[in-house]
């Protein structure tokens, strides 16, 4: 039982180490081959989404995009994959 123990432990610690995958962001998708699907913008042109659909993938990202002018950074990007 120790020894089982230890060895999930031993494996928990490999997965928190393996080096994570970069962030999406929209120069990335565009570089890979993704086309703008779709987009819409917010009222108050501060904030975007735009969906990304790829020709050998059968999943769409969407990006929100926030501009604001308090902080710093002034743009900030979320990228997410829907399935």
């Amino acid at each position: 039982m120790r020894v089982a123990f230890c060895f999930a432990m031993i494996l928990a610690a490999v997965r928190v180490a393996a080096p994570a995958e970069p962030p999406l962001t929209i120069e990335r998708l565009i570089g890979e081959g993704w086309e703008i699907a779709g987009y819409t913008s917010g009222y108050d042109n501060r904030s975007t989404l735009l969906l990304f659909r790829h020709k050998d993938k059968n999943y769409l990202i969407q990006c929100s995009t926030l501009y604001d002018v308090t902080r710093e950074p002034r743009v900030n990007v979320n990228c997410y994959e829907l399935h």
